[in-house]
């Protein structure tokens, strides 16, 4: 790798994508060689348990444009996309998924894009996801419309993870307190200059996907709580609601009373007593949630660990933590301190 910083970096997550790495090589190398400027490919290994690591050591004998940055531990995709955001040096940064079901053959079109338009940004945008299935696309498209009501329509509809991004941009990323945004909604939420490219999202080109209902529930709540305070604004209409049935009660057992009728009665208490149980349940939850974000906020650990960098270059980042041992392999251990 030459001392100077590429025009482009392309950082590509990956965690147990043994299967996909030649197909991956092929299709991204012919994509990239054919801009005729210098480039780097930051694969940022997420704990891999499988043979992905020796994969990507394998091909880096023979594309010496690629640089292998490895996590310690599985710290989820968010996490490993944003290690290598922040350590990419290109003047423009494009992060892709290594499943190739975002075709790696428009990153071109992408930075040609943001170049004649000036942009900061330029969005991947999915115009077919008929390779989806039928859940995924029920899914996908409520979890949108959630995000464009909660954030604004800034949040492109059916944009995930593949992104170009200015070194502006990433400087502002970088810039930002927060350990682990969500970077669907905070990169919107910046407000640089956008434009889109439209797609044809294709089938996984191998393995299994790792995102699972499990962890695409976890992304949404994640999401909101994050970014809005519109849960909290729930359970207060909510408490409203619930004081107002309780004045309705008040105002029957009043008349109930006075009529004579005060025995009977007892499903209404028993549907009030339930009703004012799940209302104040579902409260605490809410604010749970919002508790444990400030908590892991002011316990402000890495929400990552870098246990290698093949190219480390001059800096570091503020989002993980360097390890201070030699690694076992060629690939020289990060030393630079991670910013507090």
């Amino acid at each position: 790798m030459a001392q100077q910083d590429p025009a482009l970096s392309v950082v590509v997550p990956m965690y147990n994508e043994e299967s996909v790495l030649p197909l991956l090589a092929e299709r991204l190398r012919a994509a990239l060689d054919g801009l005729t400027e210098p480039y780097e490919v930051v694969a940022v290994d997420d704990g891999s348990t499988d043979g992905t690591a020796a994969g990507l050591s394998g091909l880096r004998q023979r594309w010496p444009e690629l640089r292998v940055i490895r996590l310690r531990r599985n710290g989820g995709h968010q996490a490993a996309l944003i290690a290598g955001l922040l350590r990419a040096r290109g003047s423009y940064v494009v992060s892709i998924d290594a499943d190739l079901q975002d075709p790696p053959e428009i990153i071109p079109e992408m930075l040609a894009l943001a170049r004649a338009e000036s942009l900061d940004i330029v969005y991947g945008v999915r115009g077919d996801r008929s390779s989806d299935t039928a859940f995924k696309r029920l899914t996908a498209g409520a979890y949108y419309r959630l995000m464009r009501q909660l954030v604004g329509k800034q949040v492109p509809a059916q944009a995930g993870d593949f992104r170009l991004l200015s070194r502006a941009a990433v400087e502002a990323l970088r810039d930002l307190p927060e350990r682990s945004p969500v970077l669907r909604l905070v990169v919107p939420w910046l407000g640089f200059p956008s434009g889109e490219v439209r797609f044809l999202r294709a089938e996984r080109a191998a393995g299994r996907t790792k995102y699972p209902l499990s962890r695409m529930l976890a992304l949404a709540a994640e999401s909101v709580t994050s970014f809005s305070a519109a849960p909290l604004r729930v359970a207060t209409w909510l408490g409203l609601l619930g004081v107002a049935v309780c004045g309705l009660l008040v105002i029957s057992v009043i008349v109930a009373f006075a009529s004579g009728r005060t025995v009977t009665g007892w499903p209404s208490i028993l549907v009030a007593v339930l009703f004012l149980g799940a209302v104040q349940l579902l409260c605490l939850g809410l604010l749970g949630e919002y508790v444990a974000r400030i908590y892991t906020a002011v316990q402000a650990r890495p929400a990552y660990f870098i246990a290698s960098d093949s190219d480390p270059g001059d800096g570091g980042d503020p989002g993980g933590a360097p390890e201070q041992r030699p690694a076992a392999d060629d690939d020289p251990a990060v030393l630079a301190d991670s910013r507090r």
